[in-house]
């Protein structure tokens, strides 16, 4: 039977058990019910759903795990997804690749809540929140992108007030193949093999890796940038306690160890505001089943490790070494690489790439690297000084023609040219400058130019130019014609270092006009230093040999040769350095014809005159047919020796690449033995324990075959004694039985004359009981026809009807008292409100007073210097129209005194319709009622108007009578 359970929440499901198939069908929904807080709050943590496929035996229960999967709660949405396929992890059947389809999302339930199905809450981590931090609940404490800010933020913001840098380093890796078994069977292609942790949420893995035996990869750091402070980070990594990290192949876990992060920050500890805090060093890979499968422990000296490097730093304080990286070749500089998993103000560049694996070349041929240069920089100074060798001459080993390579000009040498020595370290190099271009012109006129230079290092002091000249305006890029050269010289590295750091190469730029003579425009300053730190590419040379290249290329400004240091136009260029390493001749050829055609040149009058053949009689020694052969004896005697050293460097080479084979092949047999070695000891002391427990087991399965025949015999004879008992019980129960039945017999002769006499007894009580109940019929209807019980009934029907008129009164009365509440709170409010509009309107009154006051003013200010005419009639109209606004104030303030006394006008203005008596009446019924309601007194205005027109109706009525 297969049965899945599902854990999250801190609440775990399970389906239903199903056969065991091929193809299974769960047809199962597995649901927990949470609120959307809480679910907000889980993915922030990103909580796992972790489901389980284990292998269920229905006799015994007993449950074996098949593998397991991982879900990501964020890929649940409320829309509905289709199923997908997910390939179980730990897989037991390696040979399969089993999966399962599942399908997540998200419901709204409509339902109503049960009490009895609720998600509980999580489970509570381990971390205490210090008492700054008291008001702080720990499972808000996660880690949120700021993607704006580049940093994660630990806490809330107000509390967040320093800048942090955790970094994980992964240096190294031995012993890695003792994380596969032998039965497991790897990817028939070369195997890729990575490390897998995730930092902050973030998911990282290293280069891949081919070989387990000898883990060749780059030291990794990965960082990333943390906005918290240090009691915040302190509760967090209490939290998150551990940094897992997994040896992978494909998906697949094949081993992994947890670094623990308490140690980053102890308590009180303020050792990392003065320099960085670490947790380092070799950490031991545990395979994902040994538990399940109760494997021995693995030796101390044989258990794979990894090496793990984990820093926590202030932003700003520098970094020291954190880690003593372990490689394969000590002597090689240390090359690592620095991954940024959220942006960083400042960059800090720990070394460039390493180039391609590839065989290391012999140390004498090695090209010198920019830290080697570096280093070396004083020494080459210092050995200038001491020997002061001739620069020319070293360099002008090679004739001066820079187009054609040494060898070819080495030989067309004859024997009669002179000899020059090179040094046996010095290296032939090639060097190359390809004047690309030159745009973005600054000057306002076209220029007709050229570029030319000249670098007497490489040989030739004569100056090299582009040809033809070429036009140039503003705002196009031109292609130089004729701009690439190339120079072959043997040199010593640290003086071509030396050399190129010293001294740049200048690039004039001349203007040709056919009207005038040359111009100087200005000069560009090529730092041939640059080629030298840019990245070494490997290539054969035409023998076979290995060689290496450098490339750079670059824009340079061309600044004005005179005046002021404008830039007039940019160059854009590319050098390329070749080094074929070390020269193989010791003494180079140097024809006598190149050296001194100048001065034939120059005195061709000063050579005498050659002598006629038939006149001097020559040597056959000195005939030239006699000096060409010997030449070309002793050109194949040099060619044949340059032959031979050259198929024993490729001797040599080829034999040092197969001692690495064979030492690397060593290497991995030894392992490869070791791990058998190991395994097989392994296996050895399960089997000496398995033969024990069989002898014990024989020995115990003798001793029950000896105590099963006893108990046998014993069971044979108890066997014939209880049936010999069981003979006699059996004739004594039928015995007993045929004395029971007579007994039996006569009771019920017995019973039955008992009946006869209580079947009489039963007839009489009967008679006896309809006279009774005819004589109590009689009895009550005398009882109802008395007059003292009807009328207990009508005293009955009248008290309930009393209950309920009582009951009628008092929730007339009730409803009467809260009318009267909400009766007397109306008239509350309305006066409230009166009074607000009256000191409104007072105040309204108030602030167009002082508005018609300040225009007065003005108008008083403005017309002082007009005349006196003019004055009077301004003033005239002035006090219209002030009158004219008082009129208008005082109708204002008559509207809101009738508005103020609400309905009183209403009945004054009706006196004529009505009677003076109606009146007067309900004139005081309202002064009575305002007065009741405690709101008003006699020196409230409207009281006083209702008391005045009282007065006013009583004279009324006191005149006409």
């Amino acid at each position: 039977m297969l049965v899945v359970e599902a854990k999250f929440d801190g609440e775990q499901l399970a389906t239903d058990p199903v056969d065991h198939t091929d193809q299974p069908e769960f047809a199962t929904e597995l649901a927990w019910e949470i609120d959307r807080k809480a679910l907000h709050q889980h993915r922030l943590q990103r909580t796992p759903i972790k489901l389980q496929c284990f292998a269920l035996d229905p006799l015994s229960s007993a449950k074996e795990m098949i593998g397991y999967i991982v879900l990501d709660l964020r890929t649940a949405q409320e829309t509905k997804q289709a199923p997908r396929w997910y390939q179980l992890l730990s897989n037991k059947y390696t040979k399969f690749k089993s999966e399962i389809q599942i399908s997540t999302a998200l419901e709204t339930d409509t339902k109503a809540p049960v009490d009895s199905f609720k998600a509980k809450g999580a489970p509570p981590r381990d971390g205490k929140v210090p008492a700054s931090l008291s008001g702080l609940d720990p499972k808000d404490i996660v880690a949120v992108l700021n993607e704006e800010g580049g940093y994660h933020q630990i806490g809330p913001a107000e509390y967040c007030t320093d800048f942090f840098i955790l970094s994980v380093t992964i240096a190294f890796a031995t012993q890695l193949e003792q994380l596969i078994p032998c039965t497991m069977k790897l990817p028939e292609r070369q195997p890729e093999f990575f490390f897998y942790y995730s930092l902050l949420g973030n998911d990282v893995t290293n280069e891949p890796f081919n070989d387990l035996i000898n883990p060749n990869f780059e030291p990794e750091r990965a960082s990333v940038r943390i906005r918290s402070s240090i009691e915040l980070l302190r509760v967090y990594l209490a939290l998150q306690s551990k940094l897992q990290i997994h040896l992978c192949c494909g998906d697949q876990s094949l081993g992994s160890t947890e670094i623990p992060l308490t140690g980053l920050l102890k308590k009180g500890s303020t050792e990392i505001n003065q320099r960085p805090v670490t947790v380092e060093g070799a950490f031991t890979l545990d395979p994902p089943n040994r538990a399940k499968q109760k494997l021995a422990p693995i030796p101390v000296e044989l258990a794979p490790t990894v090496g793990v490097s984990v820093a926590l730093q202030r932003e700003g304080i520098e970094a020291q070494s954190l880690i003593q990286l372990k490689t394969q070749n000590e002597n090689e500089p240390h090359h690592s690489k620095k991954r940024v998993l959220t942006p960083i103000k400042e960059k800090i560049h720990t070394g460039p790439k390493s180039p391609s694996v590839s065989p290391v070349p012999p140390y004498n041929q090695s090209p010198p690297t920019k830290d080697d240069a570096t280093e070396s920089e004083v020494e080459s100074l210092q050995y200038d000084k001491d020997t002061k060798p001739n620069p020319k001459a070293v360099t002008s080993s090679v004739p001066a023609s820079l187009a054609q390579p040494v060898t070819t000009s080495i030989a067309s040498e004859t024997a009669s040219g002179q000899k020059i020595a090179v040094p046996a370290t010095s290296h032939h190099f090639c060097f190359s400058i390809d004047l690309r271009s030159i745009h973005d012109l600054e000057v306002g006129f076209p220029i007709n130019c050229i570029l030319r230079y000249s670098y007497p290092f490489f040989g030739s002091a004569a100056p090299i130019m582009t040809n033809p000249p070429i036009e140039v305006r503003k705002n196009m890029e031109v292609f130089l014609p004729q701009s690439y050269c190339a120079f072959d010289f043997a040199t010593l590295p640290h003086q071509l270092q030396d050399t190129f750091l010293r001294i740049p190469l200048l690039v004039e730029l001349w203007h040709k006009d056919k009207m005038s003579k040359d111009l100087l425009l200005g000069v560009a300053r090529i730092q041939l230093s640059n080629v030298l730190s840019s990245e070494k590419t490997r290539f054969l040379g035409s023998n076979g040999e290995q060689c290496w290249r450098q490339t750079y290329s670059e824009s340079v400004p061309i600044i004005a040769a005179q005046g002021s240091n404008n830039r007039i136009i940019d160059l854009s260029y590319t050098v390329t350095l070749e080094d074929y390493g070390l020269v193989k001749m010791r003494e180079v050829f140097v024809s006598d014809s190149s050296q001194g055609l100048s001065a034939v040149q120059q005195k061709p009058s000063s050579l005498p005159p050659a002598p006629c053949p038939s006149e001097i009689q020559t040597e056959p020694r000195e005939t030239l047919e006699y000096k060409a052969a010997l030449e070309l004896e002793m050109w194949k005697e040099m060619q044949e020796d340059i032959f031979e050293n050259q198929l024993k460097q490729k001797e040599l080479a080829h034999m040092q690449a197969l001692a690495e084979e064979w030492k690397k092949r060593d290497r991995e047999r030894e392992s490869l033995v070791k791990k058998k070695v190991a395994e097989y000891t392994i296996l050895e002391g399960k089997l000496q324990k398995t033969l024990i427990d069989l002898e014990r087991r024989e020995q115990q399965l003798a001793a029950a075959e000896s105590e099963l025949q006893r108990e046998r015999k014993e069971l044979k004879s108890e066997r014939e004694r209880n049936l010999q008992e069981l003979q006699d019980s059996v004739r004594r129960a039928k015995e007993d039985c045929v004395h029971q039945v007579e007994l039996e017999r006569l009771k019920i002769k017995q019973l039955e004359e008992d009946k006869h006499r209580l079947q009489q007894q039963l007839n009489d009580a009967e008679n006896k009981y309809k006279i009774l109940e005819k004589e109590f019929h009689q009895f009550k209807d005398q009882q109802s026809n008395k007059p003292e019980i009807r009328l207990q009934s009508e005293i009955n029907l009248l008290t309930l009807e009393k209950v309920e008129l009582e009951r009628k009164l008092e929730s007339a009365t009730k409803s009467k008292l809260h009318y009267k509440q909400q009766w007397g709170r109306a008239l509350k409010e309305l006066a409230r409100l009166k009074q607000r509009e009256q000191e409104s309107q007072m105040a309204r009154l108030k602030k167009q007073q002082e508005e018609l006051e300040q225009m007065r003013l003005r108008y008083l200010a403005a017309e002082e210097k007009d005349t006196v005419k003019t004055e009077r009639q301004e003033l005239l109209d002035i006090r219209n129209e002030l009158n004219r606004l008082r009129q208008q104030e005082e109708k204002q303030y008559q509207d809101s005194r009738e508005t103020a006394s609400g309905k009183t006008d209403g009945p004054h203005g009706s006196t004529l319709e009505e009677g003076s008596d109606d009146y007067l009446t309900r004139l005081i019924e309202e002064r009575d009622t305002l007065m009741k309601t405690g709101v008003y007194n006699h020196e409230d205005r409207i009281i006083s108007e209702l008391d005045r027109q009282i007065r006013e109706v009583l004279a009324k009525k006191n005149a006409s009578n």
